[in-house]
């Protein structure tokens, strides 16, 4: 083979490795990106979990304050407050404001799950379950309700639990419940108050109409007082709180944080609550 051939041949080797290299530094630098960019996206999803768990400890903070022209509301009001750059939501309900499955009678059972939106029928029917659900015998309720032979016949592999309920979430196995009625009822439920009554001063609207209660003047008399008297009629509630709290980022991302907290000391020692619930989420822009 001459010298020009073997130069010839040089040349092309030298061209192949320079493709080569090139391809492997563009991999290279892509991957970088890809993970630059993944790592921007973790490093915002944490700063908005911890903005959310912020808006939850603020909330608290402000609920326990004796001034009453400082001090929240546990009423379901909104509260805005900015944790840096970036905005966070808050709404905080007494847990005495809601419904307790395990202490609520059938009759304000069936009535909530009317005032939100339930036929009646359905309402009683279901409302009978979920007292068939948490008592501890097998008959049935007099109107409504469902025992071990109702689940059964529709195919449940389970029948009523005959004790009482241990989360609001347990609900949905109870006979008659659909994901759409407990998206609507939810809100409303609770198992920490162990009153049979809700107490109307921390109660949303559909509580209040279950309870036979004209909502519309106690609903406007919470948002034309005055803090100050707010804070001196109601005071910072029972102690226990459902806590939603939205951090929304200046990209647009947002973090939610809904816990249930009982305050005046946790179980660990040195914590200012106990949690009874806590479920994260977040959501893309």
């Amino acid at each position: 083979m001459s010298a020009r051939a073997h130069r010839g041949a040089a040349l092309l080797l030298v061209l192949w490795l320079i493709t080569l290299l090139a391809a492997l530094v563009g991999a290279f630098a892509l991957t970088a990106r890809i993970e630059q960019q993944q790592g921007r996206v973790l490093s915002r999803g944490v700063a908005g979990d911890q903005a959310a768990r912020a808006g939850l400890e603020y909330a608290l903070t402000r609920l326990a304050m004796d001034d009453p022209a400082l001090q929240w509301q546990p009423d379901g009001r909104p509260y805005a407050w900015r944790f840096h750059d970036i905005d966070v939501e808050l709404n905080i309900v007494d847990e005495t404001g809601k419904v307790d499955l395990n202490a609520a009678d059938g009759l304000l059972l069936a009535a909530l799950l009317q005032a939100t939106g339930t036929e009646q029928n359905l309402a009683v029917q279901v409302a009978g379950a979920i007292v068939d659900w948490r008592d501890g015998d097998d008959f049935v309720q007099i109107t409504g309700g469902a025992e071990a032979a109702d689940y059964a016949s529709a195919g449940r592999p389970y029948g009523a639990k005959n004790a009482p309920f241990e989360s609001v979430a347990e609900v949905e196995q109870v006979l008659g419940m659909t994901p759409e009625l407990f998206e609507a009822v939810a809100p409303h439920l609770t198992i920490y108050s162990r009153l049979p009554a809700p107490d109307p001063q921390f109660a949303a609207a559909p509580v209040l109409q279950a309870m036979g209660v004209e909502a519309d003047p106690i609903l406007a008399a919470r948002e034309a007082t005055a803090a100050q008297l707010v804070g001196a009629l109601l005071g910072g509630g029972s102690g226990t709180y459902s806590v939603e709290s939205q951090a929304r980022l200046p990209e647009g991302r947002t973090a939610r944080l809904r816990a249930v907290v009982r305050t005046g000391g946790g179980a660990v020692p040195g914590t200012a609550y106990t949690v009874l619930r806590w479920e994260e989420g977040a959501s893309p822009r």
